[in-house]
């Protein structure tokens, strides 16, 4: 399914409005180096044309892990946009705490396509990969930059994870996908409020509360804790219940409503049903998978 980029920001902050509380928290050095730079990225395709030829930035060691496609998404020869350079200094010139919406705010007024996204995301340090992967709802309006999401979903990095399960995943992460990813983040101690569109796309996952329970298993049988996490996932993957105003009230002892705790009995054309999977009724605290 694929949605538009006003449709993956519906809950997010307009660009502009992150812009305008960048501008606020900015000293006027950092304000100064990111209206130049701003500029420099709408004047993006002239930029391109007319840039000096710049050595492209040596890749990171951080950033050699992910190879996201083929040689279409390596760095073109000859000149790197000014831009681009402004992108990979943005965490230096505006503090680490603000270098995310700085650098979003520069793929923005660039109109980053799919390919620039993902020559900055291969040759990009960590924070310069979680950048590219927040920017994604606000710039792609199409599955197309799925293999950035996947690239990241494969690292150890719980930074890249986090951020690689946006809006954007929500929107185009194929189901299989998506459920594997959501038990990454339990067995790396990624909080599942870290997935967007968790409640949504959880509803009623028959497949999903299957592998939960075949993962609290492995853990019970080893000795280990279950996460917290797991069981308001599992909650999630019910189905839709009936309140008890709509459930027809029983007419006799052998009329009786079934319920997790009464299941029907069994019959030649209706098995009984299982028991319900449960919580442990103390929990010890989390533990993240080695």
């Amino acid at each position: 399914m694929s949605h538009s980029p006003r449709t993956l920001t519906a809950d997010l902050p307009p660009v502009a409005e992150l812009r305008s509380r960048l501008d606020a928290a900015l000293d006027d050095a950092a304000r100064t180096w990111l209206e130049k730079a701003v500029t420099a990225a709408a004047a993006n395709p002239a930029d391109r044309a007319s840039a000096p030829a710049t050595p492209a930035r040596a890749t990171s060691t951080d950033a050699t892990t992910a190879q996201p496609g083929s040689a279409a998404h390596l760095p073109a020869p000859g000149a790197t946009p000014t831009w681009e350079l402004r992108f990979a200094e943005a965490g230096r010139r505006c503090g680490p705490d603000h270098a995310d919406a700085a650098r979003l705010v520069l793929l923005h007024a660039a109109d980053a396509d799919t390919a620039t996204l993902t020559r900055l995301y291969a040759q990009g340090t960590a924070t310069e990969r979680r950048a590219v992967l927040g920017a994604l709802p606000h710039l792609v309006p199409g599955p197309d930059a799925l293999p950035l999401v996947e690239d990241a979903l494969r690292t150890n990095d719980t930074r890249l994870v986090a951020a690689a399960l946006g809006p954007y995943a929500a929107a185009h992460l194929a189901p299989h996908d998506w459920r594997h990813a959501v038990l990454k983040c339990l067995f790396t101690g990624v909080p599942v409020d870290a997935v967007a569109g968790l409640a949504r796309r959880a509803r009623a996952d028959s497949e999903l509360a299957r592998m939960l329970g075949d993962y609290a298993a492995e853990r019970t049988a080893a000795g280990r804790t279950v996460p917290r996490d797991l069981y308001r996932v599992l909650d999630l993957t019910d189905e839709p219940r009936a309140t008890d105003r709509d459930t027809p009230r029983p007419t006799g002892p052998d009329d009786r409503a079934t319920s997790p705790d009464h299941p029907g009995a069994a019959t030649p054309d209706q098995p009984a049903a299982p028991a319900p999977f449960a919580a442990p009724t103390t929990p010890s605290g989390e533990e993240q998978e080695s």
